[in-house]
């Protein structure tokens, strides 16, 4: 089984960074040159950047109507100078919404770790790469470690709604881009560990309950709420803030919560604010 806690070890001992970590091990294990990979990964950056730029706009809508245009309203109060959250808060807000909305409008997104939760990683990682005057070389590195933790998540847990609920979706994201944030930010191995722990941990019971089965109410706000998360946790990380529990064991714990999780609160749509009546009332009246 994996251990974040083994590549924190390692990055220690021999003065890595966990990216670095993670793309040597992977080189190896896909016998794959390190060019082939970091070209595979600034295709998904590509990606990233183009989906951020699309919902931005504000032009498309889902087919149920209940999504899009949120993305525009946020950002377009930042660009007035009226955040109530300061700029930095207000970018990554805008951005989660306007990835998640391109996926609800049937665009294309990196699902990092899944389709659900695409907007929390490119919302904070391309903000913070705005903030840190980061190089397209670092946030590669980046992304190399959001993708090392999402395998340790996968392997100990699972990011899937329909198993773990949301905190296995949006939870694992907001852990993923916390970790990479510290990293791209100057943090060390330990405190990307931190971050991620602390970032799982303030997601821990969230349930999967979206209304009509769409990935639309309320995942898409929750990519906002998931990315703040995130970035809370990687300034407290940063700020030498420890988690008391390391992450493997929040890790673990999230697999458990998952386990115990009635079905209908796991992507069923049978539970939570799905069977609401004004959930019920949505699906009646778009769906």
């Amino acid at each position: 089984m994996l251990a974040y806690e083994d590549w924190v070890i390692e990055a220690e001992a021999r003065g890595l960074k966990i990216s670095e970590v993670v793309y040597q091990n992977e080189i190896e294990s896909s016998q794959q040159s390190e060019q082939e990979l970091f070209q595979r990964m600034r295709k998904n950056l590509k990606v990233m950047r183009e989906s951020v730029a699309a919902g931005l706009m504000g032009e498309r809508r889902s087919l149920s109507g209940l999504v899009g245009g949120d993305a525009a309203k946020v950002e377009a109060r930042r660009k007035k100078g009226e955040s109530l959250v300061g700029d930095q808060i207000s970018r990554v807000i805008a951005r989660a919404l306007a990835v998640a909305e391109v996926n609800a409008c049937m665009g294309k997104i990196v699902a990092a770790p899944t389709a659900g939760s695409c907007g929390v990683i490119p919302a904070v990682l391309l903000t913070v790469e705005e903030t840190c005057q980061a190089s397209e070389k670092e946030l590669l590195l980046a992304l190399f470690t959001a993708a090392g933790l999402g395998m340790v998540i996968a392997d100990r847990a699972n990011v899937s709604g329909a198993e773990g609920g949301c905190q296995a979706e949006i939870g694992s994201a907001a852990a993923m881009a916390a970790a990479a944030a510290v990293e791209l930010a100057g943090g060390t191995p330990r405190q990307t560990a931190d971050a991620a722990a602390m970032a799982m941990k303030s997601m821990l019971g969230l349930v999967c309950d979206p209304v009509g089965g769409l990935v639309e109410v309320p995942c898409v706000k929750r990519n906002a709420t998931g990315a703040t998360i995130a970035m809370s946790a990687a300034e407290m990380a940063l700020s030498g803030v420890k988690s008391a529990i390391p992450i493997d064991e929040v890790i673990d714990a999230m697999g458990e919560i998952g386990k115990q999780m009635p079905c209908a609160l796991k992507e069923t749509a049978q539970g939570g604010l799905a069977v609401t009546p004004t959930g019920r009332r949505i699906q009646a009246d778009f769906l």
